[in-house]
């Protein structure tokens, strides 16, 4: 078994030739999110991962064996609901809403500008319906935010990636206030049946 217990997160620091000839492996989140684990590469050596607790492994990353062979961290499809909003019943704005409720239940959510991913729960895909947003299964690759506080500013999983962003930051740009517009109301007359099981 080829021990290892070091991790680049997303190669940094490699030459792109490296990573490119690296043996890899596929592994959805549920091992991801754990620090020691067993997996078998794809040259068929079988792994032993030991890292540091608390380390959450994502796509892109490297891991580096004692013997100094690297092994290049794929996120395997998984089973995924994905949550888009209704553009014939609801609003973009009706995402946002559901990302809050989520967060609230502690979710594991990815994020994405048009739509959410998830691991599948029925009854989160019916309170999501239920706020007129389409639910769909799909087999995708699942990275889900690591969070704001996230340990070594591993907020998407690599540590090192994040800038300080105080009040006093200057882009060459004035920030304008944002507008108070309140959203669209969501109405059903009484011949709506729309069901929202597209």
């Amino acid at each position: 078994m080829l021990h290892i217990n070091k991790i680049l997160a997303g190669g940094r620091g490699l030459a792109p030739v490296l990573v490119k000839r690296a043996a890899s492996v596929a592994l959805d989140w549920d091992v991801r999110q754990k620090s020691r684990f067993d997996a078998t590469d794809s040259q068929g050596r079988a792994l032993g991962v030991f890292l540091p607790r608390g380390t959450v492994v994502r796509g892109g990353d490297v891991l580096v064996a004692e013997d100094g062979s690297m092994v290049v961290v794929t996120a395997a499809p998984q089973p995924v609901m994905v949550v888009y909003a209704c553009t014939e019943h609801g609003s973009p704005f009706d995402l946002l809403r559901a990302a809050y409720h989520l967060g609230n239940r502690h979710v594991q959510l990815e994020l994405k500008p048009d739509h959410l991913k998830l691991e599948p729960d029925h009854v989160l895909a019916d309170m999501l319906r239920q706020m007129h947003l389409i639910v769909r299964d799909a087999n995708e690759a699942f990275e889900p935010e690591g969070g704001a506080y996230a340990a070594g500013g591993h907020a998407q999983g690599h540590e090192g990636h994040g800038h300080d962003h105080g009040h006093d930051h200057a882009h060459g740009h004035a920030h304008a206030p944002a507008a108070a517009a309140a959203p669209k109301p969501h109405v059903h007359g009484p011949d709506c049946d729309h069901g929202h099981r597209h």
